[in-house]
C-alpha cells in the first residue's frame, strides 16, 4: 500500500513548489492537508483542505499529521535571509514536523538544496555522501535538516528522503541552471515515488533532470525506483550567453545566495579541510 493512501501533510503549500504539487497530486487522487503561514494561493484542490498554521506551533503541526503516513515538508524559508530569520520556521519548525512525524511513524520528504553544497566550485562532480558545504544560512538549515532527518532515521526509525533540490522550474533561465534543473514532470514523478517505495531509510536525492552538465551523480534513486526522463540539454542554446559579472557566484553550485553578506576578499579554499 502506497502512503498516499492515508492523508499526505504537505507544508509551504502556498509556495511555489508547494503550489505545483498541491496541484498536480491532488489531480493523482491524494487526499492532501495542506498548510502554510500565509493563504492559500490558488484554489483548494479536489480532496484538499487548508490550514493555516505557524510551524513554530508544535500542536498545531501535531493536529495536521495526526493519521498521516507522509509528510511532504516544503514550509519555511526559501532564500537567503539573516539566520534570525531562517532560525524560526527553518530550524524550529522542521523540529516539529520530525516530532510530529515520530508520533504518527511517518515517513517525511525533507526538500534539500543545491545550497546545502553551494560552496563547491563548478568543476566538481559530487556524490551523496559528500560533505555538507553550505553556502548561507538558509543553506544552512538545509544542512541541519539533514542532519536532523539522519537523528530520527537512527533513533527513532523515521525513515526520510532528502531531496537537494537544485532549481524546480518550468524551463531554464540561464547557463548555470541548464546544471542544476529539474523539469515539473520530473519532480512530481519523484515525490510519487517517495511515497510509493518500501523502505527507503534515510536516502538523499539530487534533484536534477537526466542534464549533462549537471553537477552531481551517485545517489539513491535506484533505491526509490525514480529516473528523471526530461533534461536541460535541449535549452542550452536559448540561455547560450546569460551570466552574471560577478566572479563569485559564476564559481560556485550555489549561484547568488553565495554572495549576501559575502565578506571575503578572496575565493574560499578548494578543500575543504586544507592539510597544515
Amino acid at each position: 500500500m502506497a502512503l498516499s493512501d492515508k492523508p499526505v501533510l504537505l507544508t509551504g503549500a502556498s509556495g511555489t513548489i508547494g503550489r505545483l504539487l498541491s496541484v498536480k497530486l491532488a489531480e493523482l487522487g491524494w487526499t492532501l492537508r495542506l498548510t502554510d503561514v500565509v493563504p492559500l494561493a490558488i484554489p483548494l484542490p479536489q480532496n484538499a483542505s487548508f490550514d493555516r498554521v505557524d510551524l513554530e506551533d508544535q500542536q498545531a503541526v501535531n493536529r495536521l499529521a495526526e493519521g498521516c503516513g507522509l509528510i511532504l515538508h516544503f514550509g519555511g524559508i526559501s532564500t537567503e535571509q539573516s539566520f534570525e530569520t531562517v532560525l524560526g520556521p527553518n530550524l524550529r519548525g522542521s523540529f516539529h514536523i520530525y516530532e510530529a512525524a515520530r508520533s504518527q511513524k511517518a515517513r517525511v520528504v525533507f526538500p534539500s538544496s543545491v545550497h546545502a553544497v553551494g560552496l563547491y566550485e563548478r568543476t566538481e562532480i559530487l556524490d551523496q555522501d559528500c560533505l555538507l558545504r553550505p553556502d548561507g544560512y538558509y543553506g544552512l538549515s538545509k544542512a541541519y535538516g539533514e542532519m536532523l532527518a539522519r537523528l530520527y532515521w537512527d533513533k527513532h526509525a523515521i525513515e526520510s528522503v532528502l531531496i537537494r533540490i537544485g532549481s524546480v522550474l518550468p524551463e531554464v533561465p540561464d547557463e548555470r541552471i541548464l546544471s542544476t534543473w529539474i523539469s515539473h514532470n520530473d519532480f512530481v514523478r519523484l515525490i510519487e515515488r517517495c511515497a510509493e517505495a518500501q523502505h527507503v531509510g534515510c536516502s538523499v536525492i539530487w534533484g536534477q533532470s537526466n542534464n549533462s552538465r549537471g553537477f552531481w551523480r551517485h545517489d539513491a534513486r535506484q533505491k526509490i525506483g525514480w529516473t528523471p526522463l526530461d533534461s536541460s540539454d535541449g535549452q542550452a542554446e536559448r540561455v547560450r550567453g546569460k551570466v552574471t559579472d560577478n566572479p563569485v557566484v559564476e564559481r560556485y553550485q550555489g549561484g547568488k545566495f553565495i554572495v549576501v553578506d559575502y565578506s571575503r576578499a578572496d575565493f574560499p579554499p578548494r578543500s575543504m579541510f586544507p592539510d597544515e
